[in-house]
């Protein structure tokens, strides 16, 4: 009898463990020390602690996180605002939960023997933009400077649509190119430029910076108290990798690595951009600041003739979750 009883403790507890919670992350790229704080607590067990079963599923160039979460493929999604605030706009109910990331590491990367100083020496050169829902933050700039984007002029700028590689500013196609602080900057770098030969405009300095890589989930599953559990916990988890990775950046880079199944990124490159990372992350618990929020919000409004939305969004984002995990 007593041997029965211990048979059947423990299959149940091996019937517990199996029964974990499955969330799949759909990341808005590769990956990169950009998603450090998944793959760690990952790694570290974080969310196996909250009982959480997560697959991380990487981006890449042919991959729209929003279709991704709208198809059913994903639970959760990294986005940036802009992006998530307009496929909200055109009938996919995208909510932000929870916002990493405090600072935005977009930059526009300028050649200093061009004689750009300031930003109004910008006018009447071309400018390397990132499309697909990138480029607003540089149309609001613009805008805000009253310079137009509809080529070369003395209150103008060509705009060069800009591919995810630093080419037009080394083959000197353009003065300027969009980078982020964490990635494309180095690639300048690496090719065998001196920071000195550079200047650099963040868009943080000048008023015009949108949040980026938020926890997005889709509106409606919000209403389920499964799923909303499910969601405390993964970010309560998130964030414990986070703060991690902000502590022990080079640890945390090489377990990006360790999880780089195409090989393409290097150590190096990895400890430099999670060093970067960690600048744009700090300060934020995980709620979203509603200031930040109302910043992003007002520079996709301003971004001239055809801005990424129409109108205040409602219901965009929340504190339902972060309220729960982070207190």
């Amino acid at each position: 009898m007593k041997k029965f009883l211990a048979g059947t403790a423990l299959s149940l507890i091996a019937g517990t463990a199996m029964a974990a919670d499955e969330v799949k992350l759909q990341l808005k790229w590769v990956t990169q020390a950009q998603f450090a704080g998944y793959y760690v607590a990952l790694d570290q067990g974080f969310y196996e602690e909250e009982d959480l079963d997560v697959t991380i599923l990487p981006g890449g160039p042919d991959i729209a996180p929003t279709q991704v979460i709208a198809g059913g493929g994903a639970d959760v999604t990294i986005e940036w605002m802009p992006a998530a605030l307009a496929a909200r706009e055109k009938g996919l109910p995208l909510v932000n939960i929870a916002q990493p990331f405090k600072s935005s590491g977009m930059m526009l990367t300028c050649w200093k023997d061009t004689g750009i100083e300031e930003p109004m020496d910008l006018v009447n050169r071309t400018l390397g933009v990132w499309f697909f829902g990138n480029e607003f933050p540089f149309m609001s700039w613009m805008s805000s400077l009253g310079i137009s984007t509809d080529g070369k002029a003395e209150m103008g700028v060509e705009v060069l649509k800009q591919g995810f590689n630093v080419d037009p500013l080394l083959q000197r196609q353009a003065d300027c190119i969009s980078t982020m602080t964490y990635n494309e900057y180095w690639q300048v770098i690496d090719a065998g430029v001196s920071p000195d030969e550079l200047i650099t405009f963040k868009y943080e300095d000048q008023g015009v910076a949108t949040l980026e890589d938020g926890i997005y989930v889709l509106e409606e599953n919000l209403a389920d108290p499964e799923f909303e559990d499910k969601m405390v916990r993964f970010v309560r988890a998130s964030m414990k990798g986070w703060k991690w990775a902000e502590e022990n950046p080079d640890d945390a880079a090489m377990i990006v690595l360790d999880n780089d199944e195409t090989g393409a990124q290097t150590e190096t490159h990895q400890k430099r951009m999670m060093g970067e990372i960690a600048k744009l992350t700090a300060g934020s618990n995980g709620a979203l600041d509603p200031a930040d929020y109302e910043r992003t919000v007002s520079t996709l409004l301003t971004g001239g003739s055809d801005p990424v939305i129409s109108k205040e969004p409602e219901g965009a984002w929340t504190h339902q979750i972060s309220d729960k995990a982070l207190n």
